[in-house]
């Protein structure tokens, strides 16, 4: 049995359960870091106790939407919950992503509750070093 030392965390946690739980109409945020790192941009999100199948990712124009559901365990007859507080429901996050990625070759992993996204920087958003011509010749970009 757990002790309960804080009862108004306690009504807090359970009204923000029973109030507002993650549904496909009102889904939860997940927790999300994103960073560049070389040449791609990197996000990570945090989905622990979310089962690979439960993960959908989809990219339309420049939107990258996540979308995941954590359902809760079945626990057999005469079990009897003393304590609930990992967040059950639909989670999804919505990225704008910029021009400069390249959304066509978007990888993900899922690894430890962890899903990775990584986003190439397209080619022609890398820098580039431009020739400069003498006299009549114009400068042209070196590939």
């Amino acid at each position: 049995m757990l002790l309960r030392t804080d009862p108004f965390r306690e009504l807090d946690r359970l009204t923000e359960q029973f109030l507002r739980p993650g549904t496909w109409s009102r889904p939860t945020a997940m927790p999300m870091d994103a960073y560049r790192d070389g040449d791609e941009y990197v996000v990570v999100l945090d989905l622990p106790g979310v089962p690979r199948e439960a993960i959908d990712i989809d990219v339309e124009r420049n939107v990258l939407v996540v979308k995941a559901e954590r359902r809760p365990t079945a626990h057999g007859d005469g079990v009897r919950m003393d304590l609930s507080e990992r967040p059950l429901g639909a989670f999804s996050r919505q990225i704008m992503l910029s021009d400069v990625l390249d959304t066509d070759r978007i990888q993900a992993d899922y690894e430890d509750g962890v899903l990775t996204v990584r986003i190439p920087i397209a080619e022609r958003a890398k820098p580039r070093k431009v020739v400069v011509g003498s006299g009549s010749r114009r400068g042209e970009i070196a590939g």
